[in-house]
Parts: structure tokens; C-alpha cells; sequence
């Protein structure tokens, strides 16, 4: 039986590095750029995980369109069940600067009361917004 859940987080830091960029490619201004992120999120809701570890890698086509995909670390506890899990995600933005992110659940790595979690969700941060409102559905 899936459940569906949801609840907000917020990022608590964000440290990007440019790894490489062309000069004139990418669509854009400047061109593509390559990037990477590390991100600690902070969770509530359905999802209860104060300090998450999330890397993600970012190519930018242009100064408002761009790319990235990433894996998230979250421990604490999924409507009530504590443990540990990992998502990977896949995102886009445009030109109205919203990133769309759809995640899944890492096959096999639930800890704790959540081993055996499989489940998707999705997001989309509005740039500019401190919290991003976020849906789950998983089965256990």
C-alpha cells in the first residue's frame, strides 16, 4: 500500500564550486557552465531530518536555464519511523527561475525502520522562497 506524504525543508548551506566553463555554447550568455554543490537541507513534515548531506552536480546552458542531478542523504524519521535513506534527483529550471525536481529512493538503502523503502516524490523551489514544499509517496 503507498502513502503519500509531504512537508517542507530549507536549505541550511550551500557551497558551489565552477568546475569548467566554454565560452559562446550552451544557448546562453557566456555559455555552459559545470558546477557542483554541496547542500545541507533541513526537513519537516512527513519527513522529520534536521541535517541532510546532499551533493549535486549542475550544468548551467545559460544564465537562468540550467540542469542538475544529485543524491541526498536523510536521517531522522519518515511519519514517525526512524532511519536512514538515500534520493536521487533530477531537476530543471527556465527563465521563470523555479526549479523542478523529481527524487526516488536509492533501491536498498533504507536503515532502521525503513529498510525496505521505496517511494518518489517531487519539488519545486521558487527562487527567492526560504522554504520548499515537497510530496512523497512510498510504500514500506
Amino acid at each position: 500500500m503507498t502513502t503519500h506524504t509531504t512537508g517542507h525543508f530549507t536549505y541550511a548551506d550551500w557551497q558551489e564550486t565552477v568546475l569548467d566553463e566554454t565560452e559562446g555554447g550552451g544557448g546562453g550568455e557566456g555559455g555552459a557552465k559545470l558546477a557542483r554543490a554541496v547542500v545541507t537541507n533541513a526537513f519537516s513534515g512527513g519527513i522529520e531530518a534536521p541535517r541532510t548531506s546532499c551533493q549535486y552536480a549542475i550544468t548551467y546552458l545559460s544564465d537562468k536555464t540550467g540542469v542538475c542531478c544529485g543524491y541526498e542523504l536523510l536521517t531522522g524519521t519518515l511519519d514517525g519511523r526512524a532511519g536512514s535513506f538515500v534520493v536521487v534527483q533530477h531537476g530543471s529550471w527556465g527563465e521563470d527561475a523555479t526549479v523542478r525536481c523529481a527524487f526516488e529512493v536509492v533501491p536498498g538503502s533504507g536503515t532502521g525502520e525503513l529498510t525496505g523503502l521505496t517511494g518518489s516524490g517531487t519539488f519545486s523551489a521558487v527562487q527567492g522562497e526560504s522554504e520548499i514544499p515537497y510530496s512523497f509517496d512510498y510504500t514500506l
